[in-house]
């Protein structure tokens, strides 16, 4: 009976090994597709990396897809990727990729209340292990790491725009005590405005020395931070010139 019993359980784990390796296997050719995809684009447009000759590959994008917001760059990190935005339906890209194919990396997305004249533009992107699309914005917990990368890029159809960093926080989503950055999109006074910006950076990791003054236009990018329940990393950047 024992025997039997060994028999049946190690036919049982066997199969859930099989179920699991299919499985793993089937994400991880799905996964490959999905950053083939995002590499394709990527390329076209390290290509051009003078801003003017790229403004017609960015037309091309939007024409493709017209939830096609921007591109933003990090020099020297991962992330460079397109920014999307659905109106209509505010998390689509959460999980859907540029083609609007299911993917478990989605895209990097605005939230739906801005555009490209908010105050403050919210951008969201998964903190993937693979260190794709928002996943190295955690790397600014990193004082050394900011030194090198203070400048974030964001180019559209019309113009280029460089943000420097002002503030890098940690904090948690959606509950009584969090602070609701994402709630911050366009000031209604000027004490708004720098309400915000003091918030920001009494919760900063550190003292960047950057301030922003009412009328400076801002950009928050978002992703997971897993230290904590809902947690969330953020980074606030300024427009300069």
């Amino acid at each position: 009976m024992k025997k039997k019993l060994c028999v049946f359980a190690l036919i049982v784990l066997t199969a859930i090994f099989a179920v699991s390796t299919y499985f793993l296997l089937t994400q991880n050719i799905e996964d490959k597709k999905q950053m083939n995809n995002f590499e394709e684009i990527q390329d076209i447009v390290d290509d051009n990396s003078n801003y003017i000759y790229s403004l017609g590959i960015y037309s091309n994008l939007y024409d493709q897809n017209s939830d096609f917001m921007a591109w933003i760059k990090i020099e020297g990190t991962n992330i460079n990727y397109p920014v999307m935005r659905s109106k209509d339906n505010p998390n689509y890209y959460l999980n859907h990729n540029f083609n609007k194919e299911y993917s478990r990396f989605g895209v990097p997305y605005m939230q739906e209340d801005c555009d490209m004249q908010s105050d403050n533009i919210v951008i969201y992107g998964h903190n993937m292990q693979n260190k794709s699309m928002f996943n190295e914005l955690t790397n600014y917990k990193s004082k050394h790491f900011y030194e090198k990368h203070k400048i974030i890029v964001i180019d559209t159809t019309l113009e280029h725009r460089e943000y420097e960093v002002i503030a890098v926080f940690k904090t948690v989503a959606y509950e009584s005590n969090s602070f609701e950055y994402y709630s911050f999109v366009n000031a209604s006074t000027e004490d708004d405005y720098r309400a915000y910006i003091e918030k920001c950076k009494a919760l900063s990791l550190y003292d960047t020395g950057i301030d922003a003054q009412y009328g400076d236009k801002l950009i928050t990018l978002s992703t997971c931070e897993y230290s904590q329940d809902n947690g969330r990393f953020v980074v606030v950047a300024k427009l300069v010139d």
